[in-house]
């Protein structure tokens, strides 16, 4: 795989996944923008670049990139070599469910018993094949709720729409993949998550056998969204430290603008995710808004931990690898620092 790397970093270069994040709203704010511009660098999102650089979403072999998306394509990208450190983790639960058709007598996860569930055929290569791997988790997490393992059940591959190299506010996301398989009867149950979901659920009559973000245990709701990293090319790290406690700073203060303005963030994701205001609040609740800073806690590595064990368990990561030896904790210290020193002179 060729490897795009600058002598020079000129332009720091950004990607997000439609989902809450703090630094989309950083970048919706033209914030990003600025603290590039005041850095000496270019700003550049891969969502308006050409084929050429949004493959980089995927395999993060950019040298000016931070990206901040679903885990899968962050941790299949490390596993193969991608040189990237993890300097951030979100958790926003987002409305994950198992569906079934509206006269199923499914209705609990312990009568999932029997059921054929759809699973998203493999994609291209690893980091693509995120939506087989968040039915996998999500499935796995609902037997085991109801004490059943994936031997008692029948899995069912669904053919998925060719994902968009990188998602963009004009591209067709599909977030609900098997709904025709399900519809149709060919399978009993599907995994899904997000606004669109609950908006498609309502479309068709699909009823909720299990509710995963209603259970206690996190662990429970670990999956591609939860926790969500983001992650730096090393090169940036090394030669552009500033720039990247920037991104970080901006962040942070997007988070706190998002505590106290949940109308402007809906109308953002209402745009990033293709959904209605219903469609938003059915799967982000109503105070998602107050919890989007960013950590790197032991409990989120923890739980990313418990991601990076299920996908190398199920084939998604060419490789194992330390998680801890991935984590740079320096930039979010610093930007907080940063962040906390200008709060202090505008008192």
């Amino acid at each position: 795989m060729t490897l795009i790397a600058d002598s020079a970093i000129d332009t720091l270069w950004y990607t997000r996944c439609p989902v809450p994040t703090a630094s989309g709203l950083a970048n919706s704010l033209g914030w990003l923008d600025r603290t590039a511009t005041e850095s000496g660098v270019r700003f550049g999102v891969l969502q308006d670049a050409g084929p050429e650089l949004a493959v980089r979403h995927f395999d993060h072999h950019l040298s000016g990139l931070i990206r901040e998306g679903g885990n899968v394509p962050a941790l299949a990208a490390r596993a193969s070599g991608s040189p990237t450190r993890l300097i951030g983790l979100t958790w926003i639960d987002e409305a994950q469910a198992i569906l079934v058709r509206g006269d199923s007598d499914i209705r609990e996860a312990g009568l999932l018993a029997g059921a054929r569930i759809g699973i998203p055929a493999w994609a291209a290569d690893q980091a693509r094949s995120f939506p087989r791997a968040m039915s996998l988790h999500g499935f796995a997490s609902a037997l085991r709720l109801g004490e059943l393992s994936f031997a008692d059940v029948t899995l069912v591959e669904v053919a998925t729409t060719a994902a968009p190299e990188v998602s963009t506010a004009s591209s067709t996301r599909n977030t609900t993949w098997g709904v025709e398989s399900l519809l149709r009867g060919d399978v009993d149950a599907i995994y899904v998550k997000g606004a669109r979901a609950q908006e498609v659920a309502r479309e068709h009559g699909l009823a909720v056998a299990v509710d995963l973000d209603s259970t206690a245990s996190l662990r429970d709701r670990v999956n591609n969204g939860t926790p969500r990293p983001i992650t730096v090319h090393a090169d940036l790290l090394e030669q552009r430290p500033d720039v990247v406690v920037g991104f970080l700073a901006e962040s942070l203060r997007a988070a706190d603008w998002a505590a106290a303005n949940i109308d402007e963030v809906r109308a953002v994701l209402q745009t990033e995710t293709q959904s209605g205001p219903e469609g938003v609040v059915a799967a982000y609740g109503e105070n998602f808004h107050t919890g989007l800073h960013l950590s790197l806690s032991d409990e989120r590595v923890d739980l990313l931990g418990v991601q990076k064990q299920f996908l190398y368990a199920h084939g998604f990561l060419a490789a194992d690898f330390d998680l801890q030896s991935w984590v740079a904790p320096e930039p979010l210290e610093q930007a907080r620092a940063l962040v906390a020193a200008q709060k202090d002179t505008l008192k």
